[in-house]
């Protein structure tokens, strides 16, 4: 693709560094001592390259894919002066050395082939296969000729669509930004800049959670020193200062291999420098960098009983920093990383950081979903899904809520913007449902998210939720390990409430209830001006309070179907006694020009009085929809909580929220606010939970309020 890369960083790796260390990969290493004339030389790089990894691969078709390649793009130049091919030759060798299979190679070659020359996808599919055609339509850009300012957002759309049926797509979109940043100095600043937080904001996250953390790293550094280049220049001069300084990390190492020594443990000791960005949030960490902060050890084992030995070698032979231990063996991060993480204190007084994993592990780790080579390659047990997608092992849940969400977003800059935010989630947990089914959310999800994800639209009924077996509001945040059951109202025309946007994570909830309420506003009083074309004669108006506006009253419609006689206030029903049609209702101006509604017997009523202050008059529109605060007095008893939310489900009743208090002499309070679409069910609501067996007694709250 034309955008240009270039290093912006000239400061080369620290030793001992174990990561793939893509920059070599460059121009000089891609053409080598040979003259620009000898191009063809260059697939040797890659089959060098991939028969690293796979001594048994059959070159010929990248062989094939090269000649095609490089014919199509004989005679265009990069912005830089470069002939084109050397575009997708860097892409292929970047996967090359991640370890790729001959198929993503091949696709790698020709992804530019469809978009910027004549070669077309039919002759792409009749040369190379399906698979290869499949692939280099994920990455091929779709025409701001056809989509204009929406064709960026819609081209990721595609591309994430395609790698929820091939993961492979998106790895090759990875390696063509990386190329691209490279070189990026070549365009103007505000391109730079436009690219570099597009990569920020899409392409490092996605590179996160697919788990390829050797092009995130690299990536990362790039976008920080463009977007930060005071920072990046700070941290630069930071590592290059360290360099010229003992490693006291590598005392720590050789004492580290003494100790596995002596235990008989067979392990490789290494020291893995932090890349500048890394180096950049410890020092916003910790203030001043210490010698050990610039880099970490790294213990590779064979075996993963190993890791665990290695790790109680070290926490025998050194002081652990405790709270430096994660465990990510035995619970995986959800982009497939394993590794066990402690910090232990030297004789010296110094503390490293430690990392343990297998060579599988590591090599994973780097490399993420392009370590796992073709997770399509047929097997005796291949499936495919109802909906045609073949069944991959590999695809995330994150990767199948996205692509769920985004069906319910035809505006692009809806999707753009909902992708970013689920992308700025960095960390997932898994919650179970009531069946042992599991349900991957991002950290922060709540209720109403967990709502979403297993019941769809159909949460639209949602009344609350039990989480580890317990009564819950859906506001409850959801931590790893819970088990969640969202209870679902039985009227299927009951809709969710514009307060649960504030407790939606998900794009997918979001989306859903944006989408309904859109769909069903809340009817508005028409303003007598909107009828008549000018403003309303004033009128003397009977309220609920007995008193009539004076001359020039303007009435005002509030939530609950109250109105007040007070111009241009804003008002609300008092949450003490939550007053509902039809009570005797009556109000009392507060600070702000505000009027707070209470129901006439509220104590808070006598109170005002009391003071002197001056009711307002207020009467009821209608008998719509209300909501009401109601408590429950019961003898405790098992299933006494599923028993009164079904009854309040069964009424048409929607819960806000619930809380119950710690049982007491084998009584039990339970405070319910409640929405209801008829505020004239509300009788037989209090009726059918005073019917639940064990409750004695339903009664409007009455809270102490202040004046």
């Amino acid at each position: 693709m034309s955008a240009e890369a270039a290093n912006p960083g000239a400061t080369s790796r620290r030793r001992g560094r174990t990561r793939l260390d893509l920059r070599r990969i460059g121009r000089v290493a891609l053409l080598g001592p040979a003259s620009r004339d000898r191009l063809p030389d260059a697939i040797g790089h890659v089959a060098d390259a991939h028969r690293a990894h796979h001594p048994d691969a059959d070159l010929s078709i990248l062989h094939r894919a090269y000649v095609l390649a490089e014919s199509s793009h004989r005679g265009q130049m990069r912005k830089s002066g470069e002939p084109y091919i050397t575009h997708p030759l860097a892409v292929t060798l970047i996967l090359a050395e991640l370890g790729a299979e001959t198929t993503t190679l091949t696709a790698a070659l020709l992804h530019d082939t469809v978009e910027d020359t004549d070669v077309t996808l039919d002759q792409v599919r009749s040369e190379f296969g399906e698979e290869v055609c499949f692939l280099v339509d994920g990455v091929t850009k779709l025409e701001k000729v056809d989509y204009g300012a929406a064709a960026e957002p819609e081209t990721f759309r595609k591309m994430l669509v395609a790698t929820g049926n091939d993961v492979r797509v998106m790895s090759i979109k990875l390696a063509d930004r990386l190329h691209n940043m490279r070189t990026l100095t070549v365009m103007r600043p505000e391109k730079q800049a436009r690219i570099a937080r597009v990569t920020r904001d899409v392409l490092i996250p996605l590179a996160e959670r697919l788990g390829v953390q050797a092009l995130k790293t690299e990536l990362e550094d790039l976008v920080f020193a463009i977007l930060h280049p005071e920072e990046y220049e700070r941290t630069r001069a930071l590592i290059a200062a360290d360099a010229g300084t003992g490693d006291p990390l590598n005392v720590i190492a050789e004492e580290v291999r003494r100790v596995l020594r002596d235990a008989g443990l067979s392990a490789e000791v290494l020291v893995r420098p932090r890349h500048f960005v890394s180096v950049h949030r410890v020092r916003l960490k910790r203030g001043e960098l210490r010698g050990t902060d610039f880099g970490r050890l790294l213990v590779l084992v064979a075996e993963d009983a190993d890791c665990y030995g290695v790790l109680g070698e070290l926490h025998t032979c050194f002081t652990p920093v405790v709270s430096e231990f994660k465990d990510f063996i035995a619970a995986p991060k959800f982009n497939l990383y394993q590794s066990l993480h402690t910090a232990v204190v030297s004789p010296d007084g110094e503390v490293a950081e430690i990392l343990i994993r297998t060579h599988q592990m590591h090599k994973v780790a780097e490399a993420g979903v392009v370590a796992l080579g073709n997770p399509y390659a047929p097997t005796d047990d291949a499936e495919t899904a109802d909906d045609g997608v073949r069944a991959d092992p590999t695809r995330p849940g994150w990767l199948s809520r996205l692509l769920e969400w985004q069906q319910s977003t035809p505006d692009p800059d809806t999707f753009w913007t909902s992708l970013r935010a689920d992308l700025a989630e960095d960390r997932e947990i898994t919650v179970f449902r009531p069946d042992g089914g599991t349900l991957g959310l991002p950290a922060g999800a709540s209720c109403v998210d967990a709502a979403y994800a297993q019941y769809g639209e159909a949460a639209h009924r949602c009344i609350g939720a039990r989480v580890n077996g317990r009564l819950a509001t859906l506001s409850t945040v959801l931590s790893d390990g819970d088990t969640v059951q969202p209870l679902l109202a039985l009227d299927i025309g009951s809709g969710p409430l514009p307060e649960w946007l504030d407790h939606a994570r998900t794009p997918a909830a979001r989306i859903a209830i944006t989408g309904w309420l859109s769909a069903h506003p809340q009817p508005e009083v028409p303003s007598p001006a909107s009828a008549t074309g000018r403003p309303p004669e004033p009128r003397p108006q009977e309220s609920a309070g007995g008193r009539a506006p004076g001359v020039g009253t303007l009435v005002r419609r509030i939530a609950g179907n109250a109105v007040v006689d007070l111009p241009d206030a804003t008002v609300r029903l008092a949450g003490c006694c939550t007053p509902v049609p039809p009570d005797a209702v009556t109000g009392f101006a507060v600070r702000g020009g505000a009027v707070t509604v209470h129901r006439e017997e509220c104590p808070a009523v006598g109170r005002m009085r009391a003071r002197g202050r001056e009711p307002v008059g207020v009467r009821w529109l209608n008998t719509g929809g209300c909501r009401v605060t109601l408590v429950a007095e019961s003898f405790g008893r098992p299933r006494l909580l599923a028993d009164l939310t079904e009854a309040i489900a069964t009424a048409g009743a929607a819960v806000v929220s619930a809380t119950v208090e710690p049982p007491s002499e084998q009584r039990v309070r339970h405070t319910y606010t409640l929405r209801l679409p008829d505020a004239a069910q509300l009788p037989a609501l209090m009726r059918a939970m005073r019917a639940v067996p064990g409750v004695y007694d339903v009664s409007r709250a009455q809270r102490p309020a202040t004046a």
